[in-house]
């Protein structure tokens, strides 16, 4: 799992490292400064392709476990299934109508 905090604290460090490297073959700080935001868009590219992939995952395996219950319809709630959760109101809570 992709986690963003972990994702961006590894792409700075990766663009840093990378900004090093260029300023050092290419000698010019102009050069390395575009090469970075360049190399800093096509990780931003593949980190949004991997969300859209892990995304599309999860709805596949929750279609899939959706499927495997025996449910055709598109909700639980037009299936008619009902949990065993209650709404019942927590014992401090004083409702009253006015």
């Amino acid at each position: 799992m992709m986690y963003a905090p972990r994702v961006f604290v590894s792409m700075l460090g990766t663009l840093a490292v990378f900004a090093v490297a260029a300023y050092v073959m290419s000698g010019s700080f102009w050069t390395a400064l575009i090469e970075t935001i360049f190399c800093a868009l096509i990780l931003q590219i593949g980190y949004f392709i991997g969300i859209v992939y892990m995304v599309r995952r999860e709805k596949a395996q929750m279609d899939a476990d959706r499927s495997s219950d025996g449910l055709k319809a598109k909700s639980r709630a037009e299936a008619g299934v009902r949990d065993s959760l209650t709404a019942e109101a927590p014992a401090r809570v004083h409702i009253q109508d006015h």
